[in-house]
């Protein structure tokens, strides 16, 4: 299969994408849910307030939440650009620009979350950038004109469907769900060990577990002595009991 084969067929895919409203629905579901997450968030900075307060200051996304509240103008600026991208989702007409907006942002906040096992947004974050690139894909037939394709047909959009297609994409649909269930099962499972919000819930991932007192010192370290995730990683994993070799 050529190139030239393999884009026409991705392009009629596209099209046929474009015709069906549970499609359609799925992108103005992300668009509304995504824009209500930044108006949320963006406002707590606009309002000058610290967020995720609640958070201690020496837990390491705690600290860096404080240390970014503290950059004054260019925390107010984040939230502006939040709020910026969230108002532009929400327009038919700028919808693809409020889009480009937001995936660096996101994309920052899912890549932090992952940096420092943040379980505010541990799930979130991943599904918020797939949401973004899913709007980002229903608006392929603007932005195929600045990808580095050699063909591309003359219309700069779509036009609306003028009746749309009720047949549910069951395969689709499947992916989805597989996709958020792979993410909820990576947050609980995915690391031996995550810091949680408080010392408490830190604590209580290791109660009756062969490491709960390897567990409780790493849960100390991050939440009494504000050590560095990777510190504390460290440190759990040279106190954690070893196992014998059997004879």
């Amino acid at each position: 299969m050529t190139a030239s084969s393999l884009s026409t067929k991705l392009e009629n895919y596209y099209f046929s994408i474009k015709q069906n409203r549970w499609y359609w629905l799925l992108q103005l579901g992300c668009r509304i849910l995504l824009a209500y997450a930044f108006i949320v968030a963006g406002m707590v900075k606009i309002m000058d307030e610290r967020f995720a307060s609640g958070l201690s200051e020496i837990h390491p996304m705690g600290a860096y939440l404080t240390a970014l509240y503290h950059t004054g103008y260019y925390y107010t600026f984040i939230g502006y650009a939040q709020v910026l991208a969230a108002i532009l989702l929400l327009f038919p007409r700028t919808v693809l620009m409020g889009a480009l907006l937001y995936l660096p942002i996101i994309v920052n906040i899912w890549i932090l979350s992952f940096a420092v096992r943040f379980v505010g947004s541990y799930i979130t974050s991943p599904l918020m950038v797939l949401a973004n690139l899913y709007i980002l894909a229903w608006h392929y037939d603007k932005l195929r004109y600045i990808l580095p394709f050699n063909r591309h047909s003359e219309e700069v959009s779509l036009p609306k469907a003028k009746k749309y297609s009720l047949k549910f994409p069951y395969l689709f649909a499947t992916g989805v769900l597989s996709t958020m269930v792979f993410f909820v099962v990576y947050s609980r499972f995915g690391h031996e060990v995550m810091p949680q919000n408080s010392l408490e819930s830190c604590q209580k991932q290791f109660i009756g577990t062969e490491n709960e007192a390897a567990g409780f010192e790493f849960c100390e370290c991050i939440h009494t002595q504000g050590g560095s995730l990777d510190y504390c990683l460290e440190d759990f994993e040279n106190s954690k009991p070893q196992s014998q070799p059997s004879i």
